[in-house]
């Protein structure tokens, strides 16, 4: 941030001794801190509040495109009086297949499959 050499901050520390004295020196350099510190939280509460407007700025723009892109698809495909339904696969997994089919998604359970892993007894 700022480009101070190790010998610049010790003559500022030894002048600072000299001037402010070794008896008052703690109490400045802790008002020097916490001016600091208040400058840092100035900063960030200023940076935080830019960055929402710029996120609320891309969520406008965002926002109007979408709305631009959903008018154009609308107009461009006009909803019918009488829409014709969709003809999906159930989606649902408790359908019942006709009598006699197995379910697609089931599989042969293997009685080894059902019984518990033993341990192998060469393995610690």
């Amino acid at each position: 941030m700022f480009d101070i050499a190790p010998t610049e901050l010790l003559i500022v520390a030894l002048v600072a001794l000299v001037v402010i004295g070794p008896k008052d020196l703690p109490k400045v350099m802790r008002t020097v801190g916490q001016w600091v510190g208040r400058a840092r939280g100035m900063a960030r509460h200023f940076r935080s509040g830019i960055d929402t407007m710029i996120r609320e700025a891309e969520l406008e723009e965002m926002d109007k495109k979408w709305k631009e892109e959903n008018e154009r698809i609308m107009s461009e495909f006009p909803a019918t009086a009488d829409p014709q339904p969709l003809h999906l696969p159930p989606a649902h997994s408790d359908s019942v297949p006709p009598e006699g089919q197995a379910p697609a998604h089931s599989e042969p359970v293997s009685p080894e499959s059902e019984a518990p892993a033993q341990p192998r007894p060469d393995l610690p």
